[in-house]
């Protein structure tokens, strides 16, 4: 099964990154102060949206929903997550992925 596409425009698409530690083990994140996502343009401009847990944070999971201009060029995009909890800051691999232009 392929993953759906994201296009130009889209709205509610869902980000869901995982953190690990060093030995790829899940980090509980229920008492993070800071979740994170930040988006790599195709023009390489960036931006920063604040993330939620996708259940209780003891996952090690967040996610974020786009918004309206959000995904507002086709292209190869990169993403990557930030979390601060009292023991650290950690980030999450960067992740790739294509958004595509629409029919005009």
């Amino acid at each position: 099964m392929s993953l759906p596409e994201i296009h130009v425009d889209n709205v509610g698409t869902v980000f869901r990154s995982e953190v690990l530690n060093q030995d790829d083990a899940i980090i509980d994140l229920s008492a993070a102060t800071t979740l994170e996502m930040r988006f790599r343009k195709p023009d390489r401009s960036f931006f920063v949206r604040t993330a939620v847990y996708t259940t209780d944070g003891t996952d090690g999971q967040i996610q974020y929903a786009s918004v309206a201009s959000d995904l507002d060029a086709a292209g190869t995009w990169h993403r990557q997550s930030r979390v601060i909890i009292p023991a650290g800051e950690f980030w999450t691999e960067v992740i790739s992925f294509e958004v595509k232009a629409n029919i005009a």
